[in-house]
């Protein structure tokens, strides 16, 4: 029935599918404010999941899991330097081929090792688990209230509350850090950036350190947060969304998170529109109720592509004047 239809469901849910989108869209924002197009977000992401979800398996331990997918994801970047910013190759095809080798590469070691179809088992308590906020028992009674503050400010995972913090973190960095205005000035013009005494390369590879880090966070609260497990291409495109709410917020944080948001907004109000009969339309087919979060991606691009502004060095080899 339509009373199913729970906005307050749509809100949780909404500040839970989040996260993935926030960590990676904050990681591209580094590598793209460098003046390095990031198409590899997704490979990082599956790469990270993986090995967060097979390290938390055998060692029972989430956080040592989050740990190994953060190494996996910085030499991942770092190999991603060396292809576009130490040997000058085109951005464009190493995030692509990237992404379609690690594709491959998670769905055969995780068969290899766990030969469960090319998923690993169920984490199980390995799993991160929710915090609970102080006083939300007591507080739990009272309307509106005990639902603010229990399941929509409370609840979440360390990592829900890692990833909302990040934003202005990274907005400080971007915006009011020497490495922050350094690397402003790479990716809008790295020669004069290297006449002022800037080291171009170091100040990219740097970056691109940020997003790994960052993106291994997306990954692993993919796999030890959302599913409890990993599944060949678990990312599902994620990669691709956050790329899409850096457009949308022009290459900045707040309005990236802005965006994020809009996107875990959408997915949330897809999950929560299956089999819900609404007046004088009924039912929506499943399909069409699929689509939507794909529909918002085509509208945004098509919409704010003309009027974004994107930095003018981006995509383009760094090559030191002689």
């Amino acid at each position: 029935m339509f009373d199913d239809f729970q906005f307050s469901s749509i809100l949780v849910s909404t500040i839970r599918n989040a996260p993935v989108l926030m960590f990676a869209a904050m990681a591209g924002l580094f590598a793209e404010r460098s003046g390095v197009v990031d198409l590899a977000l997704e490979g990082k992401m599956l790469a990270s999941a993986f090995v967060s979800a097979a390290v938390a398996y055998v060692t029972h331990s989430p956080w040592l899991g989050i740990f190994a997918g953060l190494g996996i994801s910085v030499a991942i970047a770092l190999l991603q330097g060396y292809v576009s910013i130490t040997q000058k190759g085109n951005q464009l095809v190493a995030g692509i081929a990237i992404n379609i080798a690690l594709s491959g590469l998670t769905f055969v070691l995780a068969q290899f090792f766990f030969a469960q179809g090319g998923r690993t088992p169920d984490l199980g308590q390995a799993r991160l688990f929710d915090l609970v906020l102080p006083g939300t028992a007591a507080v739990a009674h009272i309307p509106f209230i005990g639902w603010l503050y229990g399941k929509l400010i409370g609840g979440h995972s360390a990592l829900v509350y890692l990833a909302f913090a990040l934003v202005p973190l990274v907005h400080w960095v971007i915006y009011h850090s020497r490495f922050g205005l350094r690397l402003r000035a790479v990716g809008e013009n790295p020669h004069a950036a290297d006449a002022a005494g800037v080291n171009v390369e170091r100040t990219r590879f740097l970056a691109l350190l940020c997003t790994g880090v960052l993106c291994s966070f997306s990954g692993a609260y993919l796999a030890i947060v959302q599913s409890g497990f990993f599944l060949r291409d678990m990312s599902a495109g994620n990669g691709y969304l956050a790329l899409t709410a850096l457009v949308f917020g022009n290459w900045r944080p707040l309005y990236t998170a802005l965006g994020c948001l809009m996107f875990g907004f959408f997915a949330a109000l897809q999950v929560q529109m299956e089999g819900v009969a609404f007046p004088l339309i009924g039912k929506i087919p499943g399909s069409l109720i699929q689509m939507i979060p794909y529909v918002v991606t085509v509208i945004v691009l098509a919409g704010l592509m003309a009027k974004s502004v994107a930095p003018k060095a981006i995509g383009v080899p760094f090559v030191k004047s002689r």
